[in-house]
């Protein structure tokens, strides 16, 4: 499958094997594996044999491709998936998700279409509930899987032992689950409500009407019309009437597009449109954005929880699929790193300033990849794991620039200095008066040794230690030299010992310049690290608040329609959950909280310098022991 979602037909997401079991398929996690585009979930749940697959097939442009079938036989088995290039947006992947038929005779498990529905739910970002006739208490009680999405999804990894605390987690449902659309196929009916003409919406608003009472009837009346309504943030109706003529709906697959009845074609085209436009990325618990390969896994920890008997838990899902993420962004951010740092590695030995800049430059596109794909790295421990190991990968470029310009030194020095070692080895400054030639061949010497570029940063060190051990052979030639008194012996004595000084103090200047310019690279590297992370918690935090601003605007319309129709006691509850939104919203608001969550991260610019330096000592130390 090529980039970005090409998929020639559908493939099976989700099995359900015939022994009731549900597991996710080997080839459909290879297909979202290659899709590291945000997608946007659209899935189609409802009674079997109710067209759910033509309407999936209209989605991604085809006249056929998910099964659709002529008999009373359910053809569609599991979750099937089909990826498609996004007809409105660049960049996203519209995926296609047509599940089993609920209801299926010859199935007979309830418990198993349960299942089926609230993977539907937890995957998708808008559902679309297909049924057929009209939105009469029929239809909506055939909905029950509703009622039971309190007891098969939790938000919360602990478990509530109050009830208040089960009530208060289902008001979070509205924060998560995707924009429900019911489509009513092969409606027949005016639309009117009290002999006047309503709109599709005013249609399902008026179905989901709730009765007043406590009556057992009114109750069970009420309780999937009040699911609906509570859990579900944005609500939308179409209605279609019949495709075509009844001898031609067997070969529905078959029929080209203007054979179509024009009244469906056109509910089709602004369905397909309703949900291009509407329907939002798949986004986790925290407002990340889902990837194709992030839906694969979500898939796989959601079935793999089904299966082992527990109830599918949205905090665990996502502190599951952050790890694995995390870890990733890690490896992906080190590449990054290691492959902006090539540069100077095949040029070594390059100069302090050179390595520093690049590694501060790759280090900051290394931050931002990253950032870019983790999410809820609460502890920072997977941010401070690739400051760990940039640091280390650093230190060893730091050895090897140093070895390389260690080397470099040493064969110019040699190489320099082969004309005087023969000089040397041929007595020519053993004669009197040779002192003299000596130091005036060595400071030439010295001289073309400092004019030679890219030695690197080594540089005075290597120099530092030639002359120290060239001390007592300069040593030997001065007091050998029968043309200087003693008294002016004792003068050059002092003067090889100053240089010899001079040059150590060089060395350390070296040092201290190296140690200054490696500070001031790691602060500015500190200050980079904590803006881009800055800006990264304001987005996840703005997107925490995006999450409750829309389950307020939801609660607020529910409660104003139901102050509206004299349900005060449901309005009052309503009034309370608002209440605990706008709280919450406050509590991400509040100040000092990236403050207290980084700075113990990351530490000062000495703590990140003395890191490094720690690294330089430990993998010296191993060098050595080699």
């Amino acid at each position: 499958m090529a980039c970005g979602g090409h998929m020639p037909a559908p493939v099976c997401l989700i099995e359900n094997g015939h022994d009731g079991k549900l597991f996710v398929t080997k080839d459909a996690i290879d297909i979202l594996n290659g899709i590291n585009e945000p997608v946007v979930v659209v899935s189609v749940v409802g009674l079997y044999r109710t067209g759910k697959s033509y309407l999936m097939n209209r989605l991604a442009g085809q006249q056929s491709g998910f099964a659709l079938g002529n008999t009373v036989e359910s053809k569609t088995k599991g979750i099937w998936m089909w990826c498609v290039p996004h007809p409105s947006v660049k960049g996203q992947t519209l995926m296609l998700l047509d599940t089993e038929g609920l209801g299926d005779v010859q199935k007979g498990d309830s418990k198993n279409d349960g299942w089926i529905f609230c993977l539907a739910v937890l995957l998708s970002s808008t559902l679309v509930y297909n049924s057929r006739g009209t939105i009469d208490d029929d239809a909506v009680q055939k909905l029950q899987y509703i009622t039971e999405l309190a007891e098969q999804i939790k938000i919360r990894s602990s478990s509530p032992s109050e009830d208040e605390e089960d009530e208060e987690e289902n008001s979070q449902f509205v924060c998560f689950f995707p924009l429900f659309v019911w489509v009513v196929r092969d409606f027949t009916l005016d639309l009117e409500i009290s002999g006047k003409t309503a709109t599709e919406d005013e249609y399902l608003k008026y179905a989901l009407k709730l009765r007043k009472g406590l009556s057992k009837k009114n109750t069970d009346y009420n309780l999937p019309r009040e699911c609906i309504r509570r859990y579900f943030p944005s609500r939308k109706c179409f209605v279609f009437p019949p495709p075509a003529s009844p001898e031609n709906m067997r070969r529905l697959e078959s029929l080209r597009l203007e054979d179509l009845v024009a009244d469906f074609r056109e509910a089709t085209g602004r369905f397909c449109e309703y949900t291009f436009f509407n329907s939002p990325v798949k986004t986790l618990k925290g407002g990340h954005r889902v990837t194709g390969k992030l839906l694969g896994q979500l898939a796989k920890i959601y079935v793999e929880t089904i299966s082992s008997g527990k109830v599918p838990c949205l905090d665990n899902a996502v502190v599951a699929l952050a790890n694995l993420e995390n870890k990733a962004a890690v490896q992906e951010a080190l590449k990054v790193y290691q492959s902006g740092m090539e540069e100077v590695m095949n040029t070594f030995p390059v100069s302090l300033e050179n390595i520093t800049s690049v590694h501060q430059k790759s280090s900051s596109l290394a931050t931002s990849e990253f950032l870019k794909r983790s999410f809820k790295d609460e502890k920072g421990e997977y941010i401070a794991n690739l400051k760990e190991n940039i640091d280390m990968y650093y230190t060893k470029l730091l050895n090897q620039n140093e070895t390389a310009s260690e080397r470099k030194c040493k064969e110019l020095l040699k190489d320099l200095f082969s004309d005087m070692n023969d000089r040397l080895q041929n007595g020519e400054y053993s004669q009197c008066g040779g002192y003299e030639i000596y130091c005036r061949d060595r400071d030439a010497i010295i001289a073309l040794y400092r004019r030679e570029p890219n030695k690197g940063v080594k540089a005075e060190a290597v120099l530092n230690e030639f002359l120290n051990d060239r001390a007592a052979e300069a040593n030997s030639i001065l007091h050998t030299d029968m043309k200087l008194t003693e008294n002016e012996k004792k003068i050059q004595e002092g003067k090889e010992k100053e240089d010899l000084l001079q040059q150590k103090c060089k060395e350390e200047e070296e040092k201290r310049i190296e140690s200054k310019r490696m500070m001031e690279v790691e602060q500015e590297r500190q200050k980079d690290t904590i803006k881009q992370m800055k800006e990264n918690f304001d987005k996840e935090m703005e997107q925490r608040r995006e999450e409750m601003d829309r389950a307020m605007e939801s609660k607020l319309k529910e409660q104003e329609e139901l102050l509206s129709k004299g349900f005060k006691e449901k309005a009052d509850e309503l009034h309370e959950e608002i209440k605990s939104f706008k709280e919450k919203k406050e509590g991400i608001s509040a100040g000092g909280i990236f403050k207290d969550y980084v700075m113990p991260l990351l530490g000062t610019g000495a703590d990140l310098l003395s890191n490094i330096f720690m690294h330089r000592s430990l993998l010296k130390g191993l060098k050595a022991l080699k």
